[in-house]
């Protein structure tokens, strides 16, 4: 006999279950979070924001980033991320990237969870899948950023990673387990193409992240795009855009966006060394690395080394 009722009771139940899953995910990373970000789980890193700070510059690592309360703002070139309770961003490239949370609060915290992304764990997921296990891909060169809302699935298999932070005796065998089930979900999930290029040795995203890696080992001497392009086995034309078309900046910006972070980390031992700082990063002249040091964080560089010498020093990372 026809129930009439029976798909909204199960809306209900799956609505329940959705609550259940979000709140103990919240209060998980309440429970564990650290001021370093740290867990005892490798590659896993909880974020806490008790009240409204300013944006933190770093890189961004391959990482899956979730929100779990409160919202979060990623700047990468010229791009703008946001994304909130209920949705992940993932990044697949080692981007310069600046992050803050928007609307954390005194007694409501934001909240947020970090998961590295290996390229080995990927690829040994793409070996082991079936034909017809993965979706089809398009076959296009996407942004190394992505953001999208988590199913079900994925935020319980992150409350059950989270759970062993207090069953050390379990951690050992189910850690890599339950990782790899995140890994999997992510590659056959919705943003699971960019996801799967990082296990691809010769994929364009591949391709794209050893130009990153060189010009991040090179940053402060110049270099010709011709010859970055050659590294990367592609032509001129094709580098230039696949490496926009990944990091959503230009070689050149780039490489200033590092150069930038590396001077901010140098000013905070350095504090009275501006020239020298600029010099070592790659800045011949004094007054460019000046005005392009208070573009990217707001204050000379002499103004925002004092602010880090009283105690204002940069968040470790702008992701989770």
């Amino acid at each position: 006999m026809h129930d009439p009722f029976a798909a909204r009771r199960t809306t209900w139940v799956l609505c329940c279950t959705g609550e259940m899953v979000a709140a103990e995910l919240r209060g998980l990373l309440e429970r564990y979070a650290r001021p370093d970000l740290t867990t005892a789980i490798d590659g896993v890193r909880i974020c806490r924001a008790d009240h409204p700070v300013p944006p933190s510059s770093s890189m961004s690592g391959t990482v899956l980033a979730v929100v779990a309360q409160g919202s979060k703002r990623l700047a990468v070139g010229d791009h703008v991320y946001e994304y909130g309770p209920g949705q992940y961003l993932v990044a697949s490239v080692d981007l310069p990237a600046t992050g803050q949370f928007v609307d954390a609060v005194p007694g409501r915290p934001a909240l947020a969870f970090g998961l590295t992304l290996e390229p080995a764990a990927i690829a040994e997921l793409l070996l082991q899948a079936g034909p017809g296990d993965l979706p089809r891909s398009p076959g296009i060169v996407r942004s190394g950023v992505a953001v999208t809302d988590a199913p079900d699935e994925l935020l319980d298999a992150i409350v059950r990673l989270l759970r062993l932070l207090n069953r050390p005796g379990d951690r050992r065998v189910l850690v890599p387990l339950v990782k790899r089930e995140i890994l999997w979900r992510l590659m056959t999930g919705e943003q699971g193409d960019i996801v799967r290029q990082l296990g691809l040795a010769d994929s364009s995203l591949a391709h794209i992240r050893r130009a990153v890696q060189w010009i991040r080992e090179n940053y402060n001497r110049p270099f010709r795009v011709e010859e970055v392009a050659r590294l990367s086995g592609m032509s001129v034309p094709a580098f230039h855009k696949n490496f926009q078309a990944v990091t959503g900046m230009a070689p050149i910006q780039f490489q200033k966006n590092l150069r930038l972070q590396a001077a901010r980390l140098l000013l905070a031992s350095r504090p009275h060394d501006v020239t020298g700082v600029g010099q070592s990063v790659g800045y011949d002249n004094p007054s460019q690395f000046s005005r392009e040091y208070r573009r990217q964080f707001g204050a000379p560089p002499s103004v925002d080394a004092a602010r880090m010498r009283g105690g204002a020093a940069p968040a470790p990372a702008a992701l989770p």
